[in-house]
């Protein structure tokens, strides 16, 4: 765990709690305000007008459709019917009152305002009968899955707003690791039922979750709904599934305890998603808390994230599948969020192979969570990732990196420089399938406690490219290092390092320019090295350099390093 200090002083941020709704005749127009307006927002790209939905005042109550409350009662037709009523006169708003309720997949239709009051608590049943194998999507790809607990497709104008939980009983579908829990848990887990892999260090919830997982040889070779029924507890779906889907708005609402990720949608225009809370238990295997995928024009403020996975995750499809849909997520401005923990804070990738592009997030504090910005692909993946602007993040307390490039996720082990973390791989052809990280800003970031501060791993055929840094303030263990990067700028950077080391290196990078940069308890400040460097700027804040005492650079790329007083 990463000692907390003083060095840096974090303004602590105040959020307001999510602001009340009108239990009648509810609208998107008269739900809760957006924090920031983004008509009114200086942007660095041409942005549209979100679309935001608007309801009749029409509005049905579960309740008279034969919902009962605080019971294991299924009020999964009272919901549905009452859904379809209403969209088919029109459109309107569909109440959920307070209470306990117990369903079944619910499923949305256009027009329809799905408002829960304060104190509606709508539980998903455990009964895996209620959900159907259907043709669905998962990372990107075409897949059988189970129907979603919440899920729509092809529709319009739809909300889902109030003060509401929505739990979706996902212990009853998720595998557990051993190490995720204590001696105590992982003993009560195990003697509830369910199976364990053969090395025993995961559990499953049942046969069928176990074959679909660690005997894929022994599934149908043509999958279908009716073959893989026996497998379905394997075949977990997304909590809240929108497919094709144009103008959403989600707010206010709590989510949480998904079967696999939370919010996940795709393929969607003009979504506004604003006042949210997304739960998970921390050890929720694929517990990821929003997945933007192959979405465009949209807004994502005022949220709290606490999941199991990647929090606030950007993808836009896998492999040639992705790429041959060939659709971004593009036009998107994320704010004024707060992640607790989370593998990653702010995610894209690393199913990005549809591009990733004009995206702009301002505001956001992480606290404990494992990784802070995470940027991740892999050779095979292909897609552009490109015009990406970050600015005012807030970090505490970061278990690994503070901001991380990984173009090798999921690729084999690296073998890197202990003491300078120096790589060295083999080129290979640029090809559809070369990952492009490119052209993106980051500016005032301040980082209390993170075991490194930031790390760039690209590839030797495509390196990142074109990356800037202003205004930096990061306390941590280990420095700056990067491999394979090409056009990168410091201006303004501040380390403070709690254990002794290089504060800033690099190999096999070109056209680095570092301006105005300060360190303190590091014992050497540059180390340059790789064969294919070159075009190197080092320039203090004041300090007067020398080679070898606070510079050490490869002898054969000397010439390469020029020292700016």
């Amino acid at each position: 765990m990463i000692k907390i200090k003083t060095t840096i002083l974090i303004a602590a941020t105040v959020f307001t709690a999510i602001s009340c709704s009108n239990n009648k005749g509810i609208t998107a127009k008269n739900g809760s305000s957006q924090k920031r307006n983004v008509s009114q927002m200086e942007l660095p790209f041409k942005m549209p007008e979100i679309q935001i939905p608007k309801f009749k005042t029409d509005t049905l109550n579960i309740v008279d459709f034969g919902a009962v409350p605080n019971t294991e009662e299924l009020c999964t037709t009272a919901i549905n019917t009452a859904i379809s009523k209403c969209s088919e006169s029109g459109g309107g708003v569909v109440v959920i009152p307070q209470g306990l309720w117990t369903t079944g997949p619910i499923k949305m239709k256009s027009n329809v305002n799905l408002h829960t009051q304060n104190g509606a608590y709508i539980s998903f049943t455990a009964d895996l009968k209620q959900y159907q194998l259907i043709e669905s999507y998962f990372e990107g790809n075409k897949v059988i899955r189970c129907e979603s607990p919440i899920m729509g497709v092809d529709l319009v104008n739809i909300a889902i707003t109030g003060q509401g939980i929505f739990d979706g009983n996902g212990s009853n579908w998720r595998p557990v690791k051993i190490g995720k829990m204590t001696a105590n848990q992982w003993s009560e887990l195990v003697n509830s039922g369910g199976v364990l892999s053969k090395d025993r260090k995961i559990w499953y919830p049942s046969q069928g979750a176990y074959t679909g997982n660690e005997e894929r040889e022994k599934l149908p070779k043509t999958p279908t709904t009716a073959n893989m029924e026996p497998y379905k507890q394997a075949l977990r779906p997304v909590m809240v599934s929108f497919v094709n889907c144009k103008k959403l708005l989600l707010d206010g609402v709590t989510f949480q305890n998904s079967p696999a990720w939370n919010v996940n949608p795709l393929m969607c225009e003009h979504l506004t998603l604003r006042n949210l809370t997304i739960r998970n238990p921390w050890y929720s295997q694929n517990g990821d808390g929003l997945d933007l995928e192959s979405c465009r024009i949209g807004q994502v403020t005022n949220c709290r994230f606490d999941v199991g996975d990647d929090a606030i995750c950007i993808k836009s499809g896998k492999d040639k599948e992705g790429r041959d849909r060939g659709k971004p997520t593009e036009l998107f401005v994320i704010t004024d969020c707060v992640v607790y923990h989370a593998h990653g804070g702010f995610v894209i990738g690393s199913e990005m192979s549809g591009g990733v592009r004009d995206i702009f997030v301002k505001n956001l504090t992480f606290n404990g969570t494992d990784c802070g910005l995470r940027f991740k692909s892999v050779r095979g993946r292909g897609g552009v990732v490109e015009n990406i602007w970050m600015e005012d993040i807030r970090m505490n307390n970061i278990p690994t990196d503070a901001i991380n490039f990984n173009l090798y996720y999921f690729g084999k082990s690296l073998s890197e420089d202990k003491l300078t973390g120096e790589v060295t791989v083999v080129k290979e052809t640029v090809s559809e399938s070369t990952p492009v990280f490119k052209n993106m800003y980051f500016k005032n970031i301040y980082v209390n406690g993170a075991a490194q501060a930031l790390k760039i791993m690209g590839i030797p055929e495509m390196p990142v490219e074109n990356i800037q840094f202003q205004n930096m303030i990061i306390r941590s263990d280990v420095g700056i290092q990067m491999n394979y990067a090409s056009k990168i700028d410091f201006k303004n950077l501040d380390l403070r390092l709690d254990k002794p080391g290089i504060a800033v290196s690099f190999s096999n990078s070109q056209n680095v320019t570092i301006e105005k940069v300060t360190a303190v308890g590091e014992n050497q400040m540059f180390w340059v090295g790789g064969a294919s460097t070159k075009d190197i700027s080092l320039k203090t804040n004041g300090k007067k350099m020398t080679f070898d005492k606070d510079i050490k650079v490869l002898e054969s790329i000397k010439d390469e390093v020029k020292l700016i007083e």
